[in-house]
């Protein structure tokens, strides 16, 4: 299959979530953190990943489980995260899908003419650092 096809198909080709990633590392050098970055496509299959030396071992999972979340509901973690509390519409999403839903901000969906078509999920510091992270992460996606 060809790049051009396999873009088609997976809605991310591995360049392009490597130019995602290469971007989110330069937002995360500039605020002086390390971040662990991940790149899933249109089925919220995983299609790169990077963890920036000294970035936490523990936030690998939940920067997967970010990008996976964004694409499984096509909306930003922080968002979910905000009608997700108690009282709220979406309170106990975060049990849902085998424990993988994360309900804090570092995953936002990456859009190709207005739709989804994957997201980048960022972990490795405050929910702020990481949602800034990511959004210039997915600002690189084209």
């Amino acid at each position: 299959m060809n790049q051009q096809n396999s873009s088609k198909v997976l809605g991310v080709s591995l360049e392009q979530a490597r130019a995602v990633i290469r971007a989110g590392q330069t937002k995360a050098e500039e605020i002086g953190v390390p971040m662990n970055i991940a790149v899933v496509d249109a089925g919220a299959n995983l299609v790169a990943f990077e963890r920036m030396e000294g970035a936490w071992i523990g936030s690998i999972d939940i920067s997967m489980n970010k990008a996976f979340t964004s694409r499984a509901f096509d909306i930003t973690t922080k968002d979910l995260a905000a009608n997700s509390q108690s009282g709220d519409q979406f309170f106990g999403i975060h049990v849902s899908n085998h424990g993988r839903i994360m309900i804090f901000a570092g995953g936002i969906p990456l859009k190709r003419n207005g739709e989804v078509v994957g997201a980048v999920g960022v972990s490795g510091s405050s929910g702020e650092n990481d949602h800034a992270v990511a959004e210039t992460a997915a600002a690189a996606f084209n």
